[in-house]
């Protein structure tokens, strides 16, 4: 008699089950952390950034790049490590991606890579030629440090992480525009619905903008800092029906020359605010938000500031 012959019938059948714990319960048993943003404000926990390295050093024609003109290699770094240490002083670990692609200058704008989300981090898909390849330093990195990539955008879609903006868990501002096509979008709104996003605002980046943070930004749990004369209607209002105050930027100058709404959240109601910018200073500390100043006018001259160059990657749920 074979061996299989003496099998007892009731040793077969799968005797292993899955678990029905969520992807995003799961995040730090399996990857070390939260790992998790759904907000603009939550106490800051992670940030992803892109120290300027080599690619800053040897441009010949800032136009080429979409740059207003050449930095100083030097100044734009110490600039960029003291708007780092603001970070760290307020609780928030920073990861550098510690490599790039030489030609790349614009590689320090971080967030256009990456869009955090309840489980992870989206990676981006580039419009521009002059930015694709930035992403693959960044995947590794996230790799690196032990960040689940829940989705890389492809196929026909461009979405860059800037042309999003949480509200709450429930609730993301999703952009189109130059820098974001419907299909992106298309990926992007998938994706996180699969986490339980219900509702998606819609915004039409008008001509001349990139994206949404030179527009508007969330400054405190039920507060929102906005270019009047650009956003729409269409997204304020369903913000102004679910509570909040509306913030507007007073000055079209800060708001073009010294991207005074490209600003970050270290918390609610406390905010990093690029120097340089008075009258939207006052304008948030009389709406309650504290504000801290750090001067990255160097880093300005390649039209991109605070937000551009953070991706978070932990954040506190609002």
């Amino acid at each position: 008699m074979s061996e299989r012959e003496h099998l007892d019938f009731d040793d077969y059948g799968e005797k292993w089950f899955s678990d029905d714990a969520s992807f995003e319960e799961d995040l730090k048993h399996v990857w070390g952390r939260r790992w998790s943003v759904s907000s603009e404000v939550g106490k800051l926990r992670a940030v992803l950034l892109r120290r300027p390295g080599k690619e800053i050093e040897n441009m010949t024609d800032p136009a080429a790049w979409r740059w207003g003109a050449v930095m100083d290699p030097e100044r734009a770094r110490a600039q960029h490590d003291a708007f780092a240490e603001i970070y760290r002083k307020a609780g928030a670990e920073v990861f550098y991606v510690e490599e790039q692609r030489e030609d790349r200058p614009n590689a320090l704008f971080m967030r256009d890579n990456v869009l955090g989300t309840p489980e992870g981090a989206i990676l981006c898909r580039q419009a521009t030629r002059f930015r694709r390849g930035e992403e693959r330093a960044v995947a590794a990195t996230l790799g690196r440090i032990g960040c689940p990539i829940v989705r890389t955008v492809s196929g026909r879609g461009v979405f860059e992480g800037a042309c999003g903006m949480w509200v709450d868990r429930q609730t993301i501002i999703l952009g189109t525009g130059v820098r974001s096509n419907e299909e992106g979008v298309r990926q992007v709104e998938e994706t996180l619905r699969y986490m339980g996003v219900t509702d998606i605002l819609r915004f039409q980046i008008p001509w001349g903008h990139a994206h949404l943070d030179g527009l508007m930004n969330i400054v405190d749990r039920k507060k929102a800092l906005i270019f009047p004369w650009q956003t729409p209607y269409d997204v304020i209002k369903p913000l102004v029906d679910r509570g909040f105050s509306i913030i507007e930027a007073p000055s079209i100058e800060e708001v073009k020359r010294g991207a005074a709404v490209n600003l970050v959240a270290l918390e609610p109601g406390v905010v990093v605010l690029p120097s340089g910018n008075p009258e939207t200073r006052k304008a948030l500390e009389k709406g309650g938000v504290e504000v801290i100043e750090t001067d990255v006018t160097e880093i300005l001259k390649g039209y991109g500031s605070l937000h551009c160059m953070s991706a978070f990657l932990d954040r506190d749920e609002i």
